[in-house]
């Protein structure tokens, strides 16, 4: 009898388990070519070695960003070969946080930084707003599934920012992801 319980319990109990580390990615929205190869720097130093980095993309989805940045923004993402544990987060958007405030000028930032993580089923970004789908991480910080893999493609959520969907960006989520399927 207590073999079948533990056989019963090993199938039916969950039990917490180390997640597995993920692959940390970081967009940036940007003006000056000069901003963003000084915060890759930076970053660099912090994470290590960058092992991606897209092409520059036009950011035309929102004009959220105008009145701080000014027009004609563009988009990198890099992701860094090192992996991290999904905790560390909360204190890596907290560290671009202040890198942001570090590089701002009286006019306001000069540069954009947005970290995240991808795995093998999704992405997921760190933001310090709060909404319905978004989960508290701590010290401010909440995290948001922005896309889910399915059918050999990353695929939008119906909160998914604009520029997410696009296939342009889509296509930049499925090539690190390859990188990251070959380090694990």
């Amino acid at each position: 009898m207590l073999c079948l319980w533990a056989i019963l319990r090993e199938n039916f109990v969950g039990s917490a388990k180390k997640p597995k580390s993920v692959k940390l990615i970081v967009g940036f929205i940007f003006r000056e070519e000069a901003a963003l190869t000084r915060t890759a720097k930076i970053l660099e130093k912090r994470f290590g070695g960058i092992d991606f980095q897209s092409p520059c993309l036009n950011f035309a989805h929102t004009s959220f960003y105008e009145r701080e940045f000014g027009n004609n923004l563009k988009r990198i993402f890099i992701s860094f070969k090192k992996l991290i544990p999904p905790q560390s987060l909360a204190r890596i958007k907290i560290i671009t946080n202040k890198i942001e405030q570090r590089l701002s000028l009286n006019t306001g930032r000069t540069i954009n930084i947005d970290p995240g993580y991808l795995t093998q089923a999704k992405l997921v970004l760190a933001t310090t707003k709060d909404y319905m789908h978004r989960i508290y991480l701590g010290k401010g910080i909440y995290a948001e599934i922005t896309l889910f893999f399915k059918d050999k493609s990353f695929r939008p959520w119906e909160w998914t920012y604009p520029d997410y969907k696009t296939e342009a960006y889509i296509a930049v989520f499925n090539q690190i992801r390859e990188i990251y399927a070959q380090q694990i």
